[in-house]
């Protein structure tokens, strides 16, 4: 016998109710509506994020002090989530978000020039300016001299053009000239090559970076417009170099795999993510399933048992948001299937 709360049933039969219902989905978990338009997950993020003293406290020093914030602590106990709050509450803009790889580079966050595309297109033109030469001269071999003489002068770049083959990343755009800080999302920074952190620290020292490609030309081209991490977004660079003025607001998140550099290290303001404990968990529960009054027995039933497991393996918040999501909503498993359901949710991390 299936539960009503299944919509797919694994039995190779057309599901006729649930398409002649409009085959609709049950309304989503808050933190997964991608429908509404008032629902913006990153909003959500930022809106349900619950702060402690300590962070709130952290998090001004590092405002006050124009220096990165490195934010440590294991996944799912909000690192990422503190950005989101911290550019909500401050009125700071979209979040500029640069995450992390093994193969990530200094350059990949300040800009990419996109020298291949440049070519083509150089390439594209060149082809129709030397149809039109055949066209106009109407003779072949005239044709051939006139290109040959003229291919000095086609070979050389339009520079106005450039700009439009240099984007700056999210670190370059969170450089860029403003009046408030941006906030910036280095995340994952743990991950990083070994190089990394030690190649950032003339950028937090300086607040300022050079794009070679301008600075070269810079006697011929003063300005040039280029494209931002945001979207549609341009800026104009002056003489090949961007300076802040106003250093953005920096959270470096960590997974704690590894150690980093002193010099690193002392030039940020480090905080340490621990894990909520049972009242902190009831408050972040309240806040995604929205809920002013008290919770329900399950939901209590289910923060106990998270808060037992986690002490023998790694558990995520969001973990347990899932399994009371599944058990409190209309539709919901029963009995034996929904211990086996909550069982597999909560899985080890590190399993």
């Amino acid at each position: 016998m299936t539960n009503d709360w299944q919509i797919f049933k694994g039995n190779n039969e057309v599901n006729e109710k649930w398409i002649k219902e409009g085959s609709k989905l049950p309304a989503p978990p808050s933190w997964r509506d991608f429908n509404n338009s008032e629902s913006d997950p990153k909003k959500r993020r930022a809106e349900t994020f619950q702060a402690r003293p300590e962070e709130v406290e952290l998090v001004n020093a590092a405002l006050y002090l124009r220096r990165p914030l490195l934010v440590t602590g294991k996944p799912g106990t909000g690192k990422t989530s503190l950005a989101y709050a911290v550019a909500y509450e401050l009125g700071l803009g979209e979040v500029l978000h640069w995450p992390i790889t093994t193969r990530t580079t200094l350059k990949d966050g300040l800009y990419n020039y996109d020298a291949i595309g440049r070519l083509q297109d150089a390439k594209e033109k060149d082809n129709v300016d030397k149809l039109g030469k055949y066209l106009n001269l109407g003779l072949l071999d005239e044709a051939i001299q006139h290109l040959q003489d003229v291919k000095d002068k086609k070979s050389k770049d339009n520079l106005a053009d450039i700009g439009k083959y240099i984007n700056l990343g999210s670190l370059g755009t969170a450089l860029l000239p403003s009046d408030k800080p941006r906030v910036l999302l280095i995340d994952e920074i743990d991950k990083s090559d070994i190089d990394l952190p030690n190649d950032l620290l003339h950028i937090f020292e300086e607040g300022e970076f050079e794009i070679p490609e301008l600075r070269r030309i810079a006697d011929k081209l003063d300005q040039v417009e280029v494209q931002t991490a945001d979207k549609d977004g341009k800026a104009t660079i002056k003489q090949g170099r961007v300076r802040c003025t106003s250093f953005p607001f920096v959270i470096l998140t960590s997974n704690g795999e590894r150690d980093f550099p002193p010099p690193f290290l002392r030039r940020c303001i480090r905080l340490d993510i621990q894990e909520p404990n049972q009242e902190e968990l009831e408050r972040i529960v309240k806040a995604h399933l929205q809920l002013d009054d008290k919770l329900s027995k399950e939901a209590d039933n289910l923060i106990d048992q998270f808060l037992k497991k986690r002490l023998n393996g790694e558990l995520a918040t969001d973990q347990l948001l899932n399994a009371i999501y599944l058990v409190t909503n209309e539709q919901s498993p029963t009995d034996t299937t929904k211990k086996k359901l909550i069982a597999e949710i909560l899985k080890y991390l590190d399993s």
